[in-house]
């Protein structure tokens, strides 16, 4: 039986050549701000020591900002070197010839810093910002299926997600202003990105957690950290066709499909949003070499197949 899939990080990368929601570029105008310290800091390209795992910080910061848009994704802003940075920061140093020690030195600072641009710009929180609605996201699956849309639950939420930024983040970068006020302008990483030629192909790593897409000439497009299987749910390895690119698809949830779930729950239709386990773009693939029962991605998908899995 073949099996389709909602697969997210490998959606979002067959979008590549579209323009990204995420940067300001297209926002608002935007007018000079009074930035706090930490602000000012994140800016700062004379500090160039090392910055490794369990750093915190503004330099952190700027180093989250600039893999952003360079696409080697450091998953969520928010000036701790974690396990996604991790992937980020090695990621780069073996495409650009360096050893993938995993520590920012001054080499790697030095070729960061070849993008010159503001790594912090002001935007003007809009009505539409704050529309929502927001609602508390239930726990329970059920209680879930019974909503209409998994959407954001607070306005904070929102803007982080538009600028890859923890909601905390944001808070400390503007000390006194309202994230959930319209008319507000605030200090929000910088992370516009280039337009780039179509991926032509996905390889999802399993040993190094990471989603790679390459275009023409099989040069590398973009980098994305993922959590890929465990020791209950194993990755399928194999060579997979992406058919289909469905945007806030719905979830089909099957608790069949989880090791640690009951199997006499009820089956549940979760509906769409960026708060679904489905994110806000699915795939749908097939197989060339195998058919199989899926697993899960980040913990969320219920049957699913994997485009180009590599061990």
């Amino acid at each position: 039986m073949r099996v389709t899939c909602l697969l997210t990080a490998t959606a979002s990368i067959l979008a590549l050549a579209g323009a990204s929601a995420a940067g300001p570029a297209k926002s608002r105008a935007r007018v000079p701000v009074v930035r706090s310290l930490a602000a000012n800091e994140v800016e700062d390209s004379t500090k160039t020591g090392a910055v490794g795992p369990g750093a915190t910080g503004p330099r952190v910061v700027r180093a989250q900002i600039l893999l952003d848009r360079a696409r080697f994704s450091p998953g969520e802003i928010d000036g701790v070197y974690g396990d996604d940075l991790g992937i980020a920061v090695k990621g780069y140093q073996e495409n650009h010839g360096l050893k993938p020690t995993g520590t920012i030195d001054a080499e790697m600072w030095r070729l960061l810093d070849s993008d010159a641009g503001p790594l912090l710009a002001t935007y003007t929180i809009t009505s539409a910002d704050e529309k929502g609605p927001f609602l508390p996201i239930p726990a329970d699956v059920q209680e879930k299926a019974k909503m209409k849309w998994l959407g954001f639950e607070t306005p904070e939420e929102g803007l982080g997600e538009r600028f890859h930024s923890a909601p905390k983040l944001l808070a400390e970068l503007n000390p006194g202003k309202k994230l959930d006020t319209a008319r507000e302008q605030i200090s929000v990483p910088n992370v516009r990105h280039p337009v780039v030629r179509l991926a032509l192909r996905v390889v999802v790593s399993k040993s190094k957690r990471t989603v790679i897409a390459y275009g023409a000439g099989d040069k590398q497009l973009a980098q994305y950290p993922a959590t890929i299987g465990d020791t209950h749910d194993q990755l399928p390895i194999g060579h997979w066709t992406v058919t289909g690119v469905v945007h806030y698809p719905w979830y089909n949830y099957d608790p069949e499909h989880f090791w640690n779930s009951d199997p006499k729950a009820a089956k549940a239709v979760l509906p769409p949003g960026p708060n679904s386990p489905a994110g806000r773009r699915g795939s749908a693939s097939r197989s060339h070499t195998m058919e199989s029962m899926g697993r899960r991605i980040r913990g969320t998908s219920g049957t699913a197949n994997r485009p180009g899995a590599s061990g």
